[in-house]
Order: C-alpha cells, then structure tokens, then sequence
C-alpha cells in the first residue's frame, strides 16, 4: 500500500498503528493536525472489513475532527483512534489499558474519549494508565447529550434558513439511526413538535420510538426517499452518495453522522440539487465541545458547555449566508473558514 498517496491522506502529522497480542488490541491513531492544541478525538470500535477499511475511516475522522475543533472555536487540534474488531467478543478491560498505553506512548499529543461503541466505564479503564482521556464520569460525562443538543439546533437553523420557520412543530423529518445520540435528537425534535419517520437496526428501539415518540418505522433502504423536509443521517458516514442523492426528497441534510458525504463532490450534487447541507463536522461538535472543557485546564463546567453549544446555530448560520452570497456549496464553506482559523493557529 502506497499510504502517502492514499487519497484520504491529508498531510497527517502522525498516524501511529497499536497492537497488543495478549489482549487482542488492534488499533489505529491519526493525529491529523496540531495547529491550534493536542489533537483530540473520541475513539471508534468498530468490525471492519478490513484494516485498510479502517485506516481509510480514522483518516476521514481525524481530519474531520481538525475541521469540527476549528469551527467550534476550541484551542484542539484533530485526532482520533479506532480499535478494530468485534466489540461484543473483543472488549476487555485488558485491552482497554492496552489502548490506554497505546495513547500515553504518544505523549499528549493525542485525547482520547467515547465514540461508537465505547462507553464512560471503557474510558475509565482507560484512564487508568493514562492521563491523556477525556469524557469520564464525574468530569464531563458522556459527551452524546451534547451532540444531540447541538445537532437539534443545527436543525432549527437550517430550517429557519432554507424554510423561514421559527419552530420544528410540523417539520417533517426523517432520522437514520437511533444509537444514544440519535434517540436523544429525535426526542428533542419530538418535544418540539417534529413529525418523525425512523430506521435502526435494533427492533426494540424502533418500537421504542413508535411508541413514545409516535415515529413512523421504515425498512433501512427506505428512509432515504421519505417525502420530508430534512433527512437526519444519524448512523455512520458516507450515507449521501451517488444511490441515495436521487432519492432524497427532503430539502434539508443534517444529522449528527461523520463523514455523510461519501464523496467530497456530494457537497455540489446537493446544491445543485437545491438540497440545503449542514456540514457535519459543525453541527455534531457539541460532544467535543464538552470534552474539550475537561481536557482545559479551567474546571469544567456543564453550564459552560452548553453555551458553547449554542454557537453551533450561529457558527451555521454564517456557513449558510456566506455559501449563498458566494454561490458556494455549504461544506465547502465550512471547510474554507476551518482552514483559516488553523492557518491563523498556525502562524
């Protein structure tokens, strides 16, 4: 494999390959960019396909996190870490302290906390060999609270933008993937008056929702043509290519997935397509918004965090105004303003 020339490799500073034949550990760290602090990022347990499958995902991510850290106004660079394998047969406390040597070895130059599939317990496992980890309990706790808070008002602003309304009360929309984070944004779009149609894997949620949330359930290949006014990707990434765009019938693409563009060409498809795109890596920064006031020297502070969250209306706001009055596709807006914050860091 020619890893310079992979096409997902940006320039990364370091990307650091862990392995641990006791505990089974297999993972992957890429510290995309440094400019503006320590690299941080949550860490992914996920069974790919393959490690190059892998490699490609935590490449995508932790740029994305330097882009996400940026934009959210936070004295971070991008990171981030993913173990390989199946986490219902894998997990161990060995292999998490494993991981957590793993990330002390680099020597603060990454921060480690939860993503798919981790949880608080795992990152205090974590932290039991290493400093360099964030999102613990009794600290800034579980960092998915925040990003559904700040995906939902992501939402509000794009539908203030693209449909001029004031409330969620009779928006339509459609939500891919009801894991924590998912289910707590459907919630708050329900207690705003949203109408929901949903998808998951697991069953027993999807009842859940019907139920409490009166979601209408649909079959995995179908949420994507909902007759809706926003399609919220909630699951894993590169859900917006070239077999979906077609299908959408929403206005609207925001949710609190990485990586939703398959293709970084998706982000024109859907101007041309008069489709509204709310660059992820802003409206899902409400998790690293929290941790990073634990990785801050200052003490942390819910309240804090939840003010900061709410700059991501604002922040989008400005992508949605600046991409219009440029003619520009919103991500890569996004993507230009990112750049000159870190160029700024940089200097």
């Amino acid at each position: 494999m020619a890893f310079f020339d992979l096409v997902d490799f940006d320039d990364h500073e370091q990307v650091v390959f862990c392995s641990d034949e006791k505990s089974g550990l297999k993972a992957i760290v890429a510290i995309h960019n440094t400019a503006l602090g320590p690299g941080a990022g949550g860490c992914r347990f996920w069974d790919y396909e393959s490690d190059e499958a892998a490699l490609t995902d935590v490449l995508r991510l932790s740029k994305g996190m330097t882009y996400k850290n940026a934009m959210a106004g936070l004295k971070l660079g991008g990171g981030k870490a993913v173990i390989i394998g199946n986490p219902k047969s894998l997990k161990s406390e060995e292999l998490f302290r494993a991981f957590g040597n793993a990330v002390n070895n680099i020597n603060g130059r990454y921060y480690t906390a939860e993503d798919v599939n981790i949880t608080t317990g795992d990152m205090a496992v974590v932290n039991q060999v290493t400093d360099f980890v964030a999102g613990l309990d009794g600290k800034s706790g579980n960092p998915g609270p925040f990003t559904a808070l700040g995906t939902f008002l992501g939402i509000k602003a794009a539908v203030k933008f693209k449909l001029g309304k004031d409330t969620l009360a009779g928006v339509k929309v459609a939500v891919q993937g009801l894991g924590s984070v998912g289910y707590s944004l459907c919630e708050k779009l329900h207690n705003a008056g949203a109408i929901l149609t949903v998808t998951d894997i697991n069953q027993s949620t999807l009842d859940k929702a019907a139920t409490e949330l009166q979601a209408t359930v649909v079959g995995l290949d179908e949420i994507h043509s909902q007759d809706v006014d926003v399609f919220s990707p909630c699951a894993l990434g590169s859900s917006i290519n070239d077999e979906t765009i077609p299908n959408l019938k929403a206005v609207i693409v925001a949710g609190c997935a990485n990586n939703q563009l398959a293709e970084e060409k998706h982000d024109q498809v859907l101007k041309d397509n008069n489709i509204l795109y709310v660059p992820d890596y802003v409206i899902n920064a409400g998790g690293i918004i929290n941790v990073a006031l634990e990785i801050y020297p200052e003490p942390y502070s819910a309240d804090e965090a939840t003010r900061l969250v709410e700059n991501i209306y604002h922040t989008l706001m400005n992508v949605f105004e600046k991409a219009l009055a440029e003619n520009k596709p919103t991500g890569l807006v996004a993507d230009e303003m990112a750049r000159e914050i870190i160029s700024k860091g940089r200097s």
